[in-house]
């Protein structure tokens, strides 16, 4: 590749071959996107009429031919002639009355919440757990033995990191045959009894071991679940509402996390068996989920992968508003996965695998989920204020009881629980964004974690040293909420395209939750050999590692549509990592630091030519 071809200037020129020589070469994903465009109107309607003959479905072809028109041209329905009046108004509702949905939408919503919110009660079992079945194992944290201190210490993360565990190495990667097999609604389901039997087992056990292995369980539920559920909400809704029903996914799994954290209070004072009802509980939002399932619309887009034209046609039908939305997605979802099945054309599991790094579009969708989901644990969450204000805190024990003390020191259970509860809400709130959240909210994490860490040198007597440590970690907590807490699971879903969409969302899921598991286990050992201040201190530097790579590595896609997605990630990596260094770094100091006027940023990505360079492809005949 030539330097000039690794160098985007601004011209159209340069901006063309760079996308064709690096990204689109190997990417079939601009046509597999845009499937109808530049096809004659006579043409498009002799087509449609040969797929209603094939399908048996000319009972409903008027309604067909008019979708496919709309799905050629979403913007210019306003003047297809075969449209009526009641045809547009049904179009134009979709943007002025986007949230006017039907009663099956919103029951696939309020499901996809509901599993959400199951996500984040398992997350949590073990947290008030932690204050009894270490003694009730004989793995006590706090045993004076220095020796055993140690192993019981390494033992707890372990059992407490096992759902994570199960999660990455099984859980995630089970999503893509079962979901195959089984379909969407057969995917959740399976999880959903991974995550009741084995939970209600939890309570029961008699041993750590026998703990570790129903939570090994319960945490290939929660991989395949988190793995599915995204994607079937991303299939069932429409691409209007789309992105924010995806984002509420960690929404609801935060407010699952509340809700868990409210069951441990409730069984606190249950003594020697609190723990086994706070491990159990978690078994309560499953039943509704494993009911509920049965009444949901299936994912249309899995039934026409599976031939089954007329259930898929019925689905979208108690989907969408009107038949002609239902036609329109039905034809215009036919025509991409025709695209779909041409390019994965004996492709299975392992080789989709491998394509996730071997494929230039795709390997920087990879690199870029990869990014954002270990950021996510970069940043401390799941550690520092997860592990040490959520897990340990309600014990007040292990070497955090110094942490804990000068915080929660009186009434070092209840009081611990419902402050744990408060930053569960602090949580839910819901926000929007992408690149730019994390840019801002990375900075802020960092110093507002090192500023708590530094709270502990006040002394213990001081009665600044209480408000001081929690005012910032609330603030901590309020910069993650926006950004790194919603961002990763949005930005994965919607990177990827088609054909790798479920393999590489099972890729960036089993990447959050590796780490999550990595932390899990080596937390309450890197805090106890660095002390609090230590442990606050390193995930500060670790949030600003973390806003390093995201700025050189992670494109923004915040309101791109699906073909302007391939043209950002059909920039050579190395490219998108030089201009944020050479043009945007200069121009952010010289704009908002040195306060000049007179700058500007030259654009890396000119989407004037998306559509341009898309039908070049098709030319080309890639």
């Amino acid at each position: 590749m030539s330097d000039d071809e690794k160098q985007i200037e601004g011209s159209s020129v340069e901006h063309h071959e760079t996308q064709n020589a690096e990204g689109m070469t190997n990417n079939v994903n601009a046509r597999i996107q845009n499937p109808l465009h530049g096809i004659p109107q006579e043409k498009l309607l002799a087509q449609v009429e040969a797929f209603a003959r094939e399908r048996e479905m000319e009972d409903i072809l008027p309604s067909l031919k008019k979708g496919a028109l709309i799905a050629q041209n979403p913007s210019g329905f306003e003047k297809i002639a075969m449209l009526t009046e009641e045809d547009r108004t049904v179009i134009r509702r979709e943007t002025t009355h986007k949230w006017h949905q039907t009663k099956a939408l919103y029951y696939t919503i309020i499901l996809c919440s509901i599993a959400a919110a199951v996500q984040g009660w398992d997350q949590t079992g073990s947290n008030g757990a932690n204050l009894s079945f270490p003694e009730e194992f004989g793995i006590s944290p706090e045993d004076p033995d220095p020796v055993k201190a140690s192993r019981n210490q390494w033992i707890v993360g372990v059992v407490n990191a096992a759902p994570y565990i199960a999660c990455a190495l099984c859980g995630c990667w089970l999503s893509d045959p079962i979901n195959h097999f089984l379909g969407r609604r057969g995917a959740i389901f399976i999880s959903a009894l991974f995550c009741f039997f084995p939970v209600i087992g939890s309570g029961f056990t008699r041993t750590w071991q026998e703990l570790f292995v129903t939570r090994i369980l319960m945490g290939i539920g929660m991989g395949l679940k988190a793995a599915t559920v995204p994607v079937f909400s991303a299939e069932n809704t429409p691409a209007n509402i789309r992105g924010g029903l995806v984002m509420s996914w960690q929404m609801w799994t935060a407010f699952g996390i509340f809700l868990g954290f409210a069951a441990n209070l409730v069984f606190f004072q249950m003594g020697r068996l609190a723990w086994r009802f706070q491990l159990g509980s978690a078994f309560v939002p499953v039943v509704p989920l494993l009911v509920g399932v049965y009444f949901c619309p299936e994912s249309p887009r899995w039934l026409m992968k599976k031939n089954r034209y007329r259930d898929a046609f019925k689905s979208l039908c108690r989907l969408r508003n009107s038949e002609l939305q239902a036609a329109r997605d039905l034809y215009y979802v036919h025509r991409q996965l025709e695209e779909e099945f041409k390019v994965m054309q004996g492709s299975n599991f392992f080789t989709r695998f491998i394509e996730l790094f071997t494929i230039p579009r795709v390997r920087r969708a990879t690199l870029a989920s990869f990014v954002v989901m270990i950021a996510q644990q970069m940043c401390g969450i799941n550690a520092n204020y997860r592990l040490l204000f959520l897990y340990d805190l309600p014990t007040g024990r292990l070497q955090s009881i110094e942490c804990i003390a000068g915080i929660f020191r009186i009434w070092p259970g209840q009081l611990c629980f419902r402050n744990s509860c408060r930053l569960g809400i602090l949580l839910t709130l819901p926000a929007f964004g992408r690149r730019n959240l994390l840019l801002s909210t990375f900075p802020n994490m960092a110093w507002s974690l090192l500023v708590a860490g530094f709270c502990f040198y006040i002394p213990k007597e001081s009665p600044a040293r209480t408000p001081l440590i929690a005012l910032f970690i609330y603030i901590f907590a309020c910069f993650y909420s926006p950004g790194e807490g919603p961002v990763p699971f949005t930005y994965s879903a919607e990177v990827f395209p088609l054909t790798h969409r479920e393999m590489g969302m099972s890729w960036a899921v089993a990447t959050c939750l590796f780490w999550s598991s990595v932390l899990s286990v080596s937390f309450p050992r890197l805090q106890g050999a660095t002390g609090s201040v230590g442990a606050f201190a390193f995930y500060a530097g670790c949030n600003v590692v973390a806003l390093v790579m995201i700025f050189f590595l992670v494109p923004e896609t915040k309101q791109r549509t699906l073909e302007e997605l391939d043209y950002v990630f059909g920039v050579p990596t190395r490219t998108h990592a030089s201009y944020q260094l050479n043009k945007a770094l200069p121009y952010f100091v010289k704009r908002y630091i040195l306060r000049r006027k007179d700058v500007t940023l030259e654009p890396l990505y000119n989407f004037d030519e998306v559509e341009s360079i898309t039908v070049w492809e098709k030319g080309a005949g890639h």
